[in-house]
């Protein structure tokens, strides 16, 4: 068995996609030497500076924190080769020029080292023709390596080898980019434009065409194609924008280059409305204008009959909207038998990838699971395209396309493949099946990789129709309520760690999960080495996932303020409090394994947990001041508790430094934008540990709590002397908030809350350095939240964020 270690990293090309990869692998703690060409004027790395520096003002962040640019070491080709020899990996990403890509090959080969993997990050240029003039020994150890934009977020990576490239090669490279990189890596045949893109931008390409058809506008289309569909909320023409419409333009054109023989060749055709926009350099988001153009605070569309931007208020009809919400099949047949034109355009495109996924699978994949996976992680569907044909009847959708093809109205006139209606696909009624998922070349279902690294991913990426752990089943039940499942991995050597999920909407807590969760540590305790709290909701496909836990559950909380007024709520958060200690103090180790957000009560849960696994897009944050509220499950007596320690550390007693951070988040709200900015937060620690693959969250925080248990683990002895900032700390912030509130920076109910935020973590009304414990601190933080509660304007953001789901400033 190889063990590929990747010391450092090449990147050629500080492009926009060379530039961003270089980011994500900085935030994976791999070293990387950006390469791109020698100035002409001033420092020779100039133009490689310049895009580390561009970096940290893109959005979405490519950085996890933008201080990490540091990492990313500039170089060029003109005096950096020889630095070549020392990285493992070097990553092409230049433009899309087959002859520009050679040059440069021709120039970085002599330097690399004699084990180094050369990979491409060519969107859709043959990796064969790419590797014509390497050595032997260099052409096993070149493929394509596709990240998708942006690299940070998008989950997929498409690797595509060569006939010469060596097999062990692409199963290390394909270990590194899973567990370390994070991504769910699809292997592609080197067909142009390979898997994800050569089935999404025909899909685009299918819309673009049908909505002529139909008549319907840009903003409508987008409508009826995003979140409706269970796809991207960018749709198809904000994706496009996003993606930059030159490089869609450039996609469609190395289809149009190289699949002259398609029968779907027509539909390559770059569209007049996508060349004219190409021409005037409006080329989407990055040049400000492309389909849509924001002016202030303005979203417009394009109209291309008057070829000028209009405010955007095209919508799906309620209709439709309804159509859409029935079950899959039903929902085909009422799209296909309506006579409304965003019906018929809706089932057209359908009809439209259907088609042209079943004619190319054979060609452009080796099996069905590796486009549905593809699709989803490329271009952001909830489902896959031979999904969702197989979740609405497979054979009834087949003999509608059919009969649609044979009376004209299909893209191209050629036949679905045998295979859809005989042989095993139709005794299965669909491509995907318990055995795997089915290849056209094998003539069988096929199964899953068997590589050693996803042995960690006890729940998969589920594909409808194939065999897959259900994790809101899957193991051995140790017990379950409304609101919690407490289970244990019932495999030999899985099963000594509880594990408990939440069920309840956006994972909240109330005293039904607190009393699940204590009775989980109790079990723990008597059965078991410890106990991790994880939410099945993290397995979000590998977009950002979660949530783990929006905080406490406030609607549970109404009936006691609805009767015994704000005071009616002590008892609840006494209970959360105590909910929280009883984490803090469990005899065996409870570990929080977190993805998504962790607000509130979430992130207060974490705080309190023996450690905290997070995979990198966690997003953590006490914001209760959105709600009128001060954080009053632990959370300020934590940030004050470890103030305390930090002053000790550092032999100091000024208090308040070592609060200022704390008391900040607490009182803008901040959420950091990922687990990495987490821990430069405070709410996890440098020990902490930091996931970069969702799906191998679980397994990571079962070996910490497992990890823990085996070195003795033993809860933190209870603080009794914790030294607190006191009345100075106190009138030391507010003389601040004074200035914000008088400059309108605030409201004056923000500078209320802030100031009772200031009491809790500061120890109250007392002496500097005087000595409290822990239930000194949870005391002033439920008087603070009971005080609040009975405020008008704080029971006026709490109803706002009910009722609309977003925070009232007042």
């Amino acid at each position: 068995m190889s063990n590929l270690i990747i010391r450092k990293v090449a990147v050629l090309g500080a492009g926009v996609m060379g530039a961003q990869i270089a980011a994500h692998l900085v935030n994976a703690k791999v070293p990387v030497l950006l390469f791109d060409l020698p100035a002409k004027e001033g420092p020779k790395n100039a133009i490689a500076l310049k895009a580390i520096e561009n970096l940290k003002k893109l959005s979405p962040a490519p950085f996890g924190i933008k201080e990490d640019a540091q990492y990313i070491e500039p170089a060029n080709y003109e005096e950096d080769l020889d630095k070549l020899k020392d990285c493992d990996l070097v990553i092409e990403a230049i433009a899309e020029r087959m002859d520009w890509k050679h040059d440069l090959y021709k120039k970085v080969a002599p330097a690399l080292g004699a084990n180094a993997i050369f990979a491409s990050n060519t969107s859709g240029l043959s990796i064969t023709a790419l590797s014509e003039g390497f050595d032997d020994t260099l052409k096993a150890r070149f493929c394509g390596v596709h990240f998708f934009n942006p690299p940070r977020y998008m989950h997929l990576v498409e690797l595509i080898p060569t006939a010469t490239t060596a097999p062990a090669i692409l199963d290390d490279l394909e270990t590194f980019l899973t567990s370390v990189v994070g991504k769910g890596v699809v292997r592609a045949k080197d067909t142009p434009n390979f898997i994800a893109n050569r089935v999404g931008i025909f899909s685009i390409l299918a819309v673009v065409a049908e909505a002529g058809k139909f008549g319907l506008g840009f903003d409508v289309v987008d409508d009826l194609t995003g979140a409706r569909l269970g796809r991207a909320k960018s749709a198809t023409f904000r994706t496009a924008d996003v993606v930059g419409l030159d490089t869609m333009a450039h996609v469609i054109k190395t289809m149009q280059d190289t699949l002259a023989d398609d029968p779907f060749y027509p539909v390559y055709q770059t569209p007049a409305v996508l060349k004219a926009l190409v021409e005037k350099n409006a080329l989407g988001q990055k040049s400000g204008a492309g389909f849509y153009k924001k002016e202030g605070k303005v979203i417009k569309v394009l109209d291309p009959v008057k070829g000028e931007y209009v405010e955007s208020a095209g919508k799906a009809d309620e209709l439709v909207g309804r159509i859409l919400k029935r079950p899959p099949a039903e929902r085909l047949k009422l799209l296909r038998e309506s006579e409304n034109a965003q019906a018929q355009f809706l089932w057209s495109i359908f009809r439209d990838v259907f088609h042209y996924i079943a004619v190319h699978l054979e060609s452009i994949a080796d099996n069905a699971r590796d486009v549905d996976l593809a699709i989803r992680w490329g271009f952001g569907w909830n489902e896959g395209p031979f999904e969702g044909w197989q979740a609405a009847g497979w054979q009834q959708v087949a003999e509608w396309v059919k009969a649609d093809i044979e009376a004209g109205k299909a893209l191209a006139n050629v036949p679905l493949p045998a295979w859809v209606f005989a042989g095993k696909v139709a005794e299965n009624k669909g491509v995907h099946a318990a055995a795997g998922s089915y290849s056209p070349a094998a003539d069988d279902f096929v199964p899953r990789s068997a590589l050693a690294v996803y042995e960690r991913q006890v729940f998969r990426a589920p594909v409808f129709g194939a065999a897959a752990a259900d994790p809101l089943k899957y193991g051995k039940t140790l017990f379950e309520t409304d609101t919690v499942r407490a289970w244990v991995d019932d495999r030999a050597g899985e099963d000594d760690v509880v594990i408990v999920s939440f069920k309840s909407k956006m994972n909240t807590i109330g005293p039904s999960v607190l009393d699940g969760i204590a009775q989980a540590i109790g079990l723990a305790e008597q059965s078991y080495k410890g106990v991790v709290i994880w939410q099945p909701t993290s397995l979000k496909l590998g977009t950002p996932g979660g949530p783990f836990s929006a905080g406490a559950n406030l609607e549970e909380a109404m009936p006691a303020f609805m009767s015994g007024g704000a005071k009616g709520i002590e008892p609840f958060v006494k209970k959360f409090q105590d909910g929280m200690m009883r984490i803090k103090y469990a005899n065996v180790p409870v570990v929080a394994a977190v993805a998504g957000i962790a607000l509130g009560g979430g992130c207060e849960l974490s705080l309190h947990s023996a450690k905290r696994v997070a995979h990198v897009e966690s997003y953590f944050g006490l914001v209760e001041i959105g709600v009128g509220l001060v954080p009053a499950g632990g959370g300020l007596k934590e940030a004050a508790l470890r103030a305390a320690e930090a002053a000790q550390a550092a032999d100091s007693n000024n208090y308040l430094q070592f609060l200022t951070k704390s008391f900040t988040n607490a009182a803008t709200a901040k959420v950091s934008t990922s687990a990495l900015e987490a821990r430069t937060m405070g709410y996890l620690k440098p020990s902490d540990t930091i996931v970069f693959n969702v799906f191998e969250l679980l397994h990571t925080a079962k070996r910490e709590a497992r990890a823990l248990a085996e070195a003795g683990y033993r809860p933190p002895l209870r603080a009794r002397a914790i030294p607190v900032a006191g009345r100075a700390g106190i009138a030391t912030i507010r003389a601040q908030l004074v200035n914000m509130r008088d400059g309108r920076f605030i409201s004056a109910h923000d500078d209320l809350i802030a100031g009772k935020i200031a009491e809790c973590v500061c120890g109250g009304d007392i002496e500097t350095g005087s000595l409290v414990d822990e239930e000194w601190l949870l005391k002033l933080e439920r008087k603070a939240f009971v005080e609040l509660l009975g405020m008008a304007k704080t029971q006026e953001r709490i109803m706002g964020l009910l009722q609309t789901g977003k925070p009232v400033r007042n």
